[in-house]
């Protein structure tokens, strides 16, 4: 499946999305498009970067090279320069039109006042060690090693739950997958994301580097790292159903005058058993075991849940949320195509050796790009997953570069396996 007309879009339209500081953004930076012009987002500038680099290496223009690598350090600069003295960094930067009343970034103001909001998603580490290897240098970030520390110690001040040792989110704000139903719509601190976790796992690794880099020792963070993971294996694994799950932390035995005296809560966490396309991101991220990798690979094939011809649903079809409205704020994450949920499954599958599914996960997706420029000269952000019609956002680039990447990592695979 050719990719050229997708990556001659993507070519035409790279300007478009490398911003100039404004606002609140005192750096160059890289917005998604469409709707989402002129802020800077946290894990949107991570898939961003992670496909522009490698596209640099195809360009006539060395200039515009050197561009997106100015632009990508800039999208950590401007996170670490609105960084508050707990170590919190928020999500999304606004470029200021959204209320010009506001002295600082509308997060960092709420968290200020006292107003606990999720925070920055575990990108920020990852994104550095991505731009630091594509260019051979750390040099440029090394300066920011104690804001990292700081960034890590806000996320356990806040944001883990030690009775688990996994991760939570405060509510269902700015949270990725928006309407994700295992967060979206339920208590606060009540949910320990699959979504969360898997990330946190890489970035845990991604700073533990960076401060080895700095001249700092990491082996702490990666003893926590190496505590997450067992701590998902055992409380994220659903042994009945081999999924990976988001889990239900708010779990205690709740005494009321002379009862519940007896015999109380043992159990650390309830699965929410809900099949979700984050449940195969442990394989993405690589630290899933053999027979889980087998497991989440069977149902991918399970065509009542995940069948499409356009790639990976983001909620199974057999969910009772199953959902395709076109909606913003929330974005609509209950069952339409995004382009990022198959990257991380292609990726996954790639991971453990399973070169087939991975290819008709990329041929999906390039279809599926491909006919969307033919037929209105955009990508758009999300698809409706039985007819392969975009649902809204004309003009989105972001993670839509994915597929190229897609195409390059299958032709440069050399048979490696996480399962080894």
């Amino acid at each position: 499946m050719s990719t050229e007309k997708i990556y001659r879009y993507i070519e035409k339209n790279i300007g478009t999305v490398l911003k100039n500081p404004v606002g609140f953004i005192k750096y160059p930076f890289i917005d998604p498009g469409s709707v989402y012009d002129g802020n800077v987002w946290d894990w949107d500038t991570y898939w961003s970067v992670y496909g522009l680099l490698p596209l640099t290496k195809r360009l006539k223009d060395t200039s515009l090279r050197e561009r997106i690598i100015e632009h990508a350090k800039g999208n950590v600069r401007n996170f670490f320069d609105h960084q508050l003295a707990d170590g919190y960094i928020p999500m999304m930067i606004e470029n200021k039109l959204f209320d010009k009343q506001l002295s600082e970034p509308y997060l960092n103001t709420q968290h200020q006042n006292g107003y606990l909001m999720n925070m920055h998603k575990p990108f920020l580490c990852r994104q550095i060690e991505l731009i630091s290897e594509f260019t051979g240098s750390y040099d440029w970030a090394l300066g920011y090693a104690a804001q990292i520390r700081k960034y890590l110690e806000c996320y356990d001040a806040h944001y883990y739950h030690a009775r688990t040792g996994l991760y939570y989110w405060c509510d269902d704000i700015m949270i990725g997958m928006d309407n994700d139903p295992a967060s979206f719509g339920r208590p606060k601190f009540s949910t320990a994301n699959i979504f969360l976790n898997s990330f946190m796992v890489t970035e845990l690794g991604c700073a533990a580097k960076i401060l080895q880099k700095a001249g700092e020792d990491g082996a702490a963070l990666m003893q926590k790292r190496e505590a997450l993971i067992r701590a998902i294996h055992e409380e994220c694994f659903d042994q009945r159903d081999q999924f990976f799950y988001s889990v239900d932390v708010d779990v205690e035995t709740r005494k009321y005058d002379w009862f519940h005296q007896g015999l109380g809560v043992f159990w650390k966490s309830l699965p929410i058993r809900i099949q979700v396309w984050s449940g195969f991101l442990p394989l993405c991220e690589g630290f899933a075991t053999k027979q889980e990798a087998e497991a989440m690979r069977l149902h991918l094939h399970d065509e009542a849940a995940f069948g499409s011809n356009y790639g990976i649903p983001t909620l199974a079809k057999n969910e009772k949320m199953f959902n395709l409205e076109a909606t913003n704020n929330p974005s609509n994450w209950l069952g339409p195509i995004w382009l990022v949920a198959n990257y991380c499954v292609f990726r996954g599958m790639l991971n453990y050796g399973f070169v087939e599914e991975a290819r008709e996960m990329y041929e999906k997706s390039a279809a599926l790009l491909t006919r969307d420029l033919e037929e209105s000269k955009s990508l758009h952000e999300y698809y409706d997953p039985f007819t392969g019609k975009p649902v809204m956002n004309g003009g989105f680039i972001n993670w839509n570069i994915l597929v190229l990447n897609m195409e390059q990592e299958l032709d440069t695979y050399k048979g490696e396996n996480h399962a080894d």
